[in-house]
Order: structure tokens, then sequence, then C-alpha cells
């Protein structure tokens, strides 16, 4: 069984206004993870990711690589994982 864990990831740099929200639910999906995604005011991004935390590498690695979009740094924070949760989602 993998070890299942969630981090909240807050990105920094060119992350809003570049498809940052629909590539992290399209990376999340592909990778299995569940969570959410948002937009803050202060034009940095905040995730929420509940995966092993190789498939939370795979879901970071694509946004890192995804055309237009910059980060420039990441604060992340370990959290306990939330039991019944289903999917990926975007966050308004």
């Amino acid at each position: 069984m993998e070890n299942i864990v969630r981090r909240r990831i807050r990105f920094y740099g060119r992350v809003q206004g570049v498809g940052f929200r629909y590539i992290a639910c399209r990376m999340a999906d592909m990778a299995g993870a569940t969570g959410w995604v948002r937009n803050e005011y202060d034009g940095s991004v905040t995730m929420e990711l509940q995966c092993s935390p190789e498939r939370i590498d795979r879901v970071l690695a694509g946004l890192d690589s995804a055309r237009y979009i910059h980060i420039e740094r990441t604060e992340c924070t370990e959290l306990p994982a939330e039991k019944g949760e289903k999917s990926f989602r975007v966050r308004y």
C-alpha cells in the first residue's frame, strides 16, 4: 500500500493567467491525486495535494516544465490526510 501524504504548497512567480489551475488539475488527475487549487489575491496560487510523495513529485515536475508557468519559489506544509476525498478540483 502506498504511503499517502497531504501537502499544502504555495507557488509564487508567474502562476496566474497562464493556465496554472487547469494544468494542475490535469497533472493531479494523471497522478491519481486528490485535493484542490486556487488563485490567491496576492498573485500566488495555493494547492493541496494528497497522494504518495512520488506522485506529488510528478505533479510538481509537470507544473515546473509547463509552458508559460514560471515558478520562482514555493512554500510547502505537511498536513494530515483527509479521509473520503475523491477528486482534485479548482476552488474559487
